[in-house]
């Protein structure tokens, strides 16, 4: 498997180093380095003077994107109940198998409150990879499609909603069983009884 940790997103160009000010526009581009997924953020005055064959020259080039910056608002003070963003994090830094489903079922949720967007899908050895970017922050998230079928799906939302209430500290029950399939949430194939996005439900 691919390593993934969060890709937050620079605050001073990676090819000049000027610090970024509120509201300068930038460029994502995103490769796969070394079994790794890494970004590169550049500001507008850079890029516009690469030439343009050499902007997309990068070994492993995956996407690119254009963004707006924000100044990170101030640390807020830390609350028990978890958030769904704040759960999403501290799964995707962990990593652990177990919770596969209940990261890509977060990550819709906050795609449906427009909290996260996608901005681009990798496929990679037969498992497709959601790349998610909190517009705010411009953090990347890596979410990999579980292909959940609608019959697992309390299982999941009864686990998200223990984390969300309990966090990470409280024993997990066993991960659903999730069979090998080629359709998921974003698919939608006719005549097949997959998970779609209104058929999560909303546990907070």
């Amino acid at each position: 498997m691919i390593d993934w940790n969060i890709q937050s997103r620079a605050h001073a160009c990676q090819v000049c180093s000027r610090p970024f000010a509120h509201e300068d526009l930038y460029h994502t581009v995103l490769c796969e380095e070394k079994s790794a997924y890494a970004r590169h953020d550049v500001c507008e005055a850079c890029w516009a003077k690469s030439p343009k064959d050499a902007r997309f020259a990068r070994t492993g080039f995956i996407s690119h994107w254009q963004g707006v910056y924000e100044v990170p608002p101030p640390p807020t003070e830390l609350i028990r109940r978890e958030t769904a963003e704040s759960l999403l994090r501290k799964l995707v830094e962990r990593q652990e198998p177990r919770y596969l489903a209940a990261r890509f079922i977060l990550a819709v949720m906050l795609e449906r409150k427009r909290l996260l967007k996608v901005k681009e899908q990798v496929q990679r050895e037969g498992q497709r990879t959601f790349i998610y970017e909190q517009p705010k922050t411009g953090d990347l998230f890596a979410i990999a499609d579980p292909q959940l079928e609608l019959d697992q799906l309390e299982a999941v939302q009864r686990d998200v909603s223990r984390l969300l209430e309990h966090g990470l500290d409280t024993p997990a029950p066993p991960a659903p069983d999730i069979p090998a399939a080629s359709d998921s949430l974003h698919d939608g194939v006719p005549g097949e009884e997959r998970l779609d996005a209104e058929a999560i439900p909303d546990p907070g």
